[in-house]
């Protein structure tokens, strides 16, 4: 590389010295995993005071993670922290509800506990709704950071403005995708590869609801697509798998997509030679 490449990058590396590293953000929130949820974590707490004294380091290092971008903030650095902190009882309730829920629905599931530690539907959830609380909060960027990087340990990408009810259900995940502006009631199920979009990528379009709405107790199989703000799957439906969805469906509804498949039986090989050694 030449000289005048190097003092340009070193230029942006100067310009860029105060931004948050994603990584430390990211190590925060595991560090907020490992403490709701023991059977996750890396440390052994022998007395209530070292429980304790771990919460606090963890609001100690959100509000230095904070400060550094203060002047972004609609209100002090401190008082985000506090604010965060404070919501973690019902983020672990909510959290529980969605772990109660994948391990009711999956016959493979052994236990609560099992969900809890391996699952990466519970993951990308339990790190949702902590994006979820620092976006509701106006934090800019890093609740971005934080679905990314669940998306890269989980193949789950939720945006973390969405609206997500309780008893939330991924049954494997892969490939799931879930919107902005998407609203998902409470007891949803969605299996892998589904798409909860938007009709139109057009950037004049950022500041209106340009995702589905989901109600209450649906369940949406493999491979779905459903796209559009205006769109709604009411109450008690199932979208079955490969569906393709623009418009709403009433509560109730069963939606299917019937592909034309062949299956014909060939005809045995006559030139089969079998072996014996």
């Amino acid at each position: 590389m030449n000289s005048q490449f190097i003092h340009t990058l070193f230029r942006h590396h100067q310009q860029a010295k105060h931004q948050v590293p994603a990584s430390a953000i990211c190590h925060l929130v595991e560090g907020v995993l490992h403490l709701l949820f023991p059977a996750l974590a890396d440390e052994r707490f022998e007395t209530v005071q070292e429980l304790e004294e771990y919460a606090g380091s963890l609001q100690q290092n959100l509000m230095r993670v904070l400060s550094s971008m203060e002047q972004q903030l609609p209100m002090p650095a401190e008082e985000v922290a506090q604010q965060v902190m404070q919501h973690l009882p019902q983020i672990h309730q909510l959290l529980l509800l969605d772990a109660d829920a994948i391990a009711a629905g999956d016959p493979a599931a052994q236990s609560v506990q099992e969900v809890i530690r391996t699952y990466p539907g519970f993951k990308a959830v339990a790190i949702h709704r902590m994006a979820h609380e620092l976006y509701r909060l106006q934090v800019p960027l890093l609740p971005r950071v934080l679905s990314e990087y669940a998306h890269a340990q989980t193949g789950i990408d939720i945006h973390p403005g969405a609206q997500i009810g309780t008893h939330f259900c991924i049954d494997h995940g892969t490939g799931i995708v879930i919107g902005e502006t998407c609203i998902i009631g409470d007891y949803v199920k969605l299996y892998q590869g589904v798409t909860l979009g938007a009709l139109s990528v057009d950037k004049a379009m950022a500041n209106i609801k340009r995702h589905p709405t989901i109600e209450h107790h649906v369940v949406i199989y493999a491979g779905a697509t459903i796209l559009g703000g205006n769109t709604a799957v009411g109450a008690y439906s199932t979208i079955g798998g490969n569906v393709w969805l623009t418009e709403s469906v009433p509560a109730y509804s069963r939606v299917y997509h019937r592909p034309q498949i062949n299956v014909r039986r060939s005809a045995d090989p006559a030139d089969v030679v079998n072996f014996s050694i």
